[in-house]
């Protein structure tokens, strides 16, 4: 079974279902690609066939997050690129069935928003985890990014904008397994199978329930960040960022 569209693919064999993000050069989705992700996901999740939802990526990095270059050219399209990411999050969040993200490379922005969403990560050797929000004159990926590391951890990462290793990432807890790349895919797959022989069922009941036993509501937590992105993006430094971003130099503040 094949669904693709905006550079993403989906199959479902044996009731794991597998969503790839391919978009060259660096899996950064824009607008219209971050609702398509949203669809698909959602979709996958109300698709009998599918018991559990492995998401990687084709490409140097899993994912760059937002479109910069799209939304220095339309700025106006934050409100619904914000949209498309927060839809995108709380469908791995919210999904019936469990989601296993498989990183590989940079894991930035919003490829940090799924992985924090994701029940469980799997990353390659050569992955690394960043925020470079702060650098990018945006704001969002907090809550997801605490979902995976500490508190301090989180803000040393949002407030400098350094990325941290996979080995780092598993050393703090949030990543199950950490292999070589060109295991990444066969150990996602291990992973699914076990709960794929699981009853569907329960699998669902288990979800669910352990959503609801979250300290605090994820998508609420985003969507109050989200509301500093579009502060952030009234100030000049913002545009500046963003500027400096797509004309390769250093900002200046």
């Amino acid at each position: 079974m094949n669904h693709g569209n905006h550079g993403l693919t989906t199959t479902i064999s044996d009731g794991i279902a597998e969503l790839v993000i391919d978009r060259p050069p660096v899996n950064a989705l824009d607008d219209a690609a971050w609702h398509a992700l949203a669809d698909e996901i959602e979709r996958i999740g109300s698709d009998p066939a599918a018991r559990v939802l492995v998401i990687r990526a084709e490409g140097r990095g899993f994912c760059a997050g937002v479109d910069i270059k799209e939304l220095a050219r339309h700025p106006e399209k934050i409100v619904s690129v914000n949209a498309g990411n927060y839809r995108s999050f709380r469908a791995v969040h919210r999904n019936p069935l469990p989601v296993i993200v498989a990183v590989h490379g940079f894991v930035l922005g919003g490829g940090i928003g799924l992985a924090g969403a994701a029940d469980i990560v799997v990353a390659a050797e050569d992955a690394t985890f960043g925020v470079p929000e702060v650098d990018r004159g945006a704001m969002g990926g907090g809550a997801h990014l605490q979902r995976l590391f500490p508190v301090q951890k989180v803000r040393m990462m949002y407030f400098t904008g350094e990325p941290i290793s996979a080995a780092e990432a598993y050393r703090l807890g949030a990543i199950e397994r950490v292999v070589p790349r060109s295991a990444l895919r066969e150990a996602a797959l291990d992973i699914a199978r076990k709960i794929a022989a699981k009853s569907p069922a329960m699998i669902r009941l288990a979800k669910e329930s352990l959503n609801g036993i979250e300290d605090g509501n994820l998508e609420d937590k985003y969507r109050w960040e989200q509301g500093f992105t579009l502060q952030a993006y009234t100030e000049r430094d913002s545009a500046e960022a963003r500027r400096a971003f797509v004309e390769k130099r250093d900002a200046k503040f």
